[in-house]
């Protein structure tokens, strides 16, 4: 059954500008003062470092030209106002020309905590200070480029890949382990839970295990994968990627919540 959301996204005015509401607003200053105080120790410096980059404000929700020409400056990326849902053809297509998707509403108080679709606060907060960062940046536009060159049937494994890294990616660090993913970082509870609980499974990043790993997007995620450098997501995207998905379906999909197997050599769990 198709999902239809519950949202619309506000048209923005011929200069790229959108008459939020107060109580709009009032939910942006709601979510960003619940989220900031837990990013400390969980969040990669490079997340943090874009969030001053960017200057978002802690009372109303930005405007997107704004964020557009401090991001253009920086890395060449842009934000694009885009419907509440769109496919997954327009999302990469997009993303391939250094425009960051983002849909204008923004979530009302009684999901505060979560909200299926994607709203203004995800995209903005959670994703575009990491676009500040040259490397990444590169890596999300090429990645988008790659997944373009190959058949819609083969998306569903690249979209995987991609929910594990830009949505839901660790990076460890000196400082241990860290979150670099939106869908992590624009969450209260799934910033602390990603990088201190002990439930969750923190695998060493591959990109066949990535492609073979389902996973679900109502609930905390039961994986991560961890990656020790953004250079490892750039890299990545230079190699043959038809043969690492010929791989994942030559070697097949994963059960539902990732049961490990000690004699696979590709799987490395790593400690908190």
């Amino acid at each position: 059954m198709e999902f239809v959301s519950r949202y619309v996204s506000h048209k923005p005015d011929p200069k790229g500008m959108v008459n939020y509401s107060t109580e709009e607003h009032r939910v942006w200053q709601l979510l960003y003062e619940r989220q900031m105080p837990i990013l400390t120790n969980r969040a990669c410096d490079e997340f943090i470092l874009g969030l001053e980059r960017l200057e978002l404000s802690a009372d109303r929700i930005p405007q997107l030209p704004e964020i557009s020409q401090r991001l253009h400056e920086l890395t060449g990326w842009r934000v694009e106002p885009v419907a509440a849902l769109i496919s997954a053809r327009e999302f990469f297509e997009l993303l391939a020309e250094r425009k960051f998707p983002a849909a204008t509403f923004i979530r009302c108080e009684e999901e505060l905590n979560y909200v299926q679709e994607p709203d203004i606060f995800h995209e903005l907060f959670g994703h575009c200070p990491m676009l500040t960062n040259p490397v990444y940046a590169d890596f999300v536009c090429n990645y988008a480029k790659r997944v373009l060159g190959f058949s819609e049937d083969e998306w569903p494994l690249l979209q995987r890949l991609f929910w594990f890294t830009v949505e839901f990616g660790l990076i460890k660090n000196r400082q241990g382990i860290r979150a670099y993913g939106g869908g992590i970082l624009s969450s209260i509870s799934e910033t602390a839970y990603s990088v201190e609980s002990d439930i969750p499974m923190r695998v060493i990043f591959n990109p066949v295990t990535a492609f073979r790993t389902p996973y679900r997007i109502d609930q905390l995620q039961k994986v991560y994968f961890v990656i020790d450098s953004y250079d490892v997501l750039y890299d990545l995207v230079t190699h043959d990627m038809s043969k690492l998905i010929d791989r994942a379906r030559e070697l097949g999909e994963y059960p539902p919540f990732f049961p490990v197997d000690p004699n696979n050599p590709s799987i490395h769990i790593l400690a908190c």
